[in-house]
């Protein structure tokens, strides 16, 4: 799941940069990997990849700020 998500990362927001590592608890809004409008294509891949439905309410940078809190979220969603 972090490689998935790892890649995802790398290569819609980091234009396939594989050089720029990112850190598991690195927050992508504080370090300018994703904006506003990133956090929305996130979310479709999210969605469309774990086949979960994230709610507005979801919309948090504790659910989906960093590689870690995303794959803490999406497990406590398939759970």
């Amino acid at each position: 799941m972090e490689e998935k998500i790892r890649t995802f990362i790398q290569n819609n927001f980091l234009l396939g940069d594989k050089n720029r590592a990112i850190k598991e608890d690195e927050s992508f809004l504080q370090n300018g990997i994703i904006d506003s409008t990133g956090v929305l294509e996130l979310v479709n891949f999210i969605e469309e990849t774990y086949k979960i439905k994230v709610e507005d309410e979801e919309l948090v940078p504790e659910n989906l700020d960093s590689i870690q809190n995303l794959i803490a979220y999406i497990q406590r969603k398939q759970e």
